[in-house]
């Protein structure tokens, strides 16, 4: 299992929210504390996708987990 590089409060403090291109739409994915005790970004968003040219509602849920972070403990180090 890879350690993670960072504590728990020094990622929360300084990440960024994360940008992401689905689709050529642009969306966010905001920083998160998941109920596992892993940290990361989350995305929850809805868009249409066209799919032979009819428009399908789609809903997008994407979770960008920091690997090891669960173990990175919720103390700050």
């Amino acid at each position: 299992m890879a350690k993670c590089s960072i504590t728990r409060a020094d990622f929360l403090a300084r990440a960024e929210p994360l940008k992401v291109l689905i689709n050529d739409i642009p969306m966010t994915a905001e920083t998160k504390e998941f109920s596992t005790g892993s940290f990361g970004w989350f995305l929850n968003a809805k868009t249409t996708i066209v799919v032979d040219g009819k428009p399908l509602s789609v809903q997008i849920g994407a979770n960008f987990t920091v690997v090891g972070s669960k173990e990175a403990g919720r103390e700050p180090a």
